[in-house]
């Protein structure tokens, strides 16, 4: 079965009480309930991790290309400016695996410090913009890129 991490930045564990206006009110358990189900529909098996911590998330993003597995990627923060994030991601794309960066809100049309994103140049995709949905959509679209 294909193995797909989804794998979260900064703040994403405050996910509720964080500025639900932007960002919702359910929680990053929620959301690890949520990509079960919907990994399951997909036929994946999903492993949802999310972390403060830059270096990390870049080895989980190292352990990914050792595991085969593709990504789910919400950098967060580290979108604008984390190039150790940007060229761990790229070694899953160039690994022959996907990646899709995803966020809850739409970047572009926030702050404009937001508008920039580093890992976007070397994703398979990226989805913004409809909140938890974003996750939903990113494992559609891996599992229908990954149908023979």
């Amino acid at each position: 079965m294909t193995h797909v991490f989804v794998l979260n930045g900064p703040n994403l564990g405050r996910l509720g009480v964080r500025e639900p206006e932007i960002y919702g009110h359910a929680s990053m358990a929620d959301l690890e309930r949520e990509a079960a189900v919907w990994g399951s529909e997909l036929g994946v098996t999903v492993d949802v991790r999310q972390t403060d911590d830059e270096s990390e998330l870049v080895g989980w993003l190292h352990e990914a290309v050792d595991a085969r597995a593709h990504v789910v990627l919400n950098p967060a923060a580290f979108t604008h400016y984390s190039y150790a994030l940007r060229d761990a991601a790229a070694q899953v794309t160039t690994s022959g695996l996907l990646l899709v960066e995803v966020h809850l809100s739409n970047p572009a049309s926030r702050e404009s410090f937001r508008h920039y994103s580093v890992v976007a140049g070397i994703a398979t995709g990226t989805i913004a913009g409809f909140g938890f949905d974003s996750y939903r959509l990113a494992l559609g679209a891996l599992a229908h890129k990954l149908r023979p």
